[in-house]
């Protein structure tokens, strides 16, 4: 058994690695997330065709699904281990790195151009000529509407994942992982993909309530199927915890944050 100091860095190690593999990866969600993509064409799939609200809709996703669920594991990782506490800290800060971000990235698309970037970069790979400074703008400068939906609905999305995972961590005494894992995040999921594109496209867009129920019925179908598939993940990532912690260290831990005993540093 490690003694009490190499356990404490061990377990700050730890925090401070679950906060950067939360921290990265909520970033780079929001930078990718302006691509589109179809989940169809990437499995070899026919088109889905869901019949929603009286349109067919196919899976067109945004890329930040692609590495957004590692948030949501890395959270529930950090809410068993570290408590309540761990994971709103955590938070609270990527959501205000976010939106330094977004004030910084909106900062360089102002910037002149050089001449020689224009002209190094005027045509595409294909030889069709490109304006390379306007795609850039087009590629990173997202709007407001964007910017503060994606912030709110993971703020939104974060205060209920944090408070289901608790709820059901103490209704089942720390048995079932995968039930308060999996069932926080669909529950937070829901409100979650229907408050990011309302803000952006229904307060600040010229979208329809019924378009807004559309695609956010889509989008929380596809994360649902998403958080059931990487339930195996989870346990994995427990499974290494306690090889590194120690079986009985970890289990002391995650006793701790059940109790909220623990405030990391």
């Amino acid at each position: 058994m490690p003694t009490s100091n190499t356990f404490e860095q061990k377990k700050q190690f730890l925090f401070l690695f679950l906060c950067g593999l939360f921290l990265t990866n909520a970033l780079i969600a929001e930078i990718i997330g302006v691509k589109i993509f179809s989940v169809e064409t990437l499995l070899g799939a026919n088109p889905a065709q869901l019949d929603i609200f009286g349109t067919k809709l196919d899976f067109n996703m945004s890329a930040g699904v692609v590495n957004w669920p590692i948030v949501f594991i890395t959270s529930d990782i950090i809410n068993e281990y570290f408590g309540k506490k761990g994971v709103r800290r955590i938070s609270y800060l990527t959501a205000g790195f976010i939106a330094y971000m977004y004030i910084v990235i909106y900062a360089t698309t102002s910037l002149p151009p050089a001449q020689f970037w224009l002209e190094v970069n005027s045509q595409d790979s294909h030889g069709n000529a490109m304006n390379i400074d306007g795609a850039f703008n087009q590629i990173f400068r997202q709007g407001l509407g964007i910017m503060l939906g994606s912030i709110v609905a993971f703020l939104i999305g974060q205060v209920l994942d944090v408070t289901v995972f608790s709820w059901l961590r103490r209704r089942t005494g720390g048995k079932y992982i995968w039930l308060r894992a999996t069932g926080s995040t669909l529950f937070s999921q829901l409100v979650d993909s229907f408050v990011v594109i309302f803000i952006a496209f229904y307060l600040f867009g010229n979208w329809s309530v019924t378009q807004i129920l559309q695609v956010g019925t889509i989008n929380y179908i596809y994360k649902g199927c998403i958080a059931l598939l990487t339930t195996p993940v989870l346990y994995g990532a427990h499974y290494l915890i306690d090889q590194y912690l120690g079986k009985e260290n970890a289990h002391q831990l995650a006793n701790e944050a059940a109790a909220s005993s623990f405030t990391p540093m």
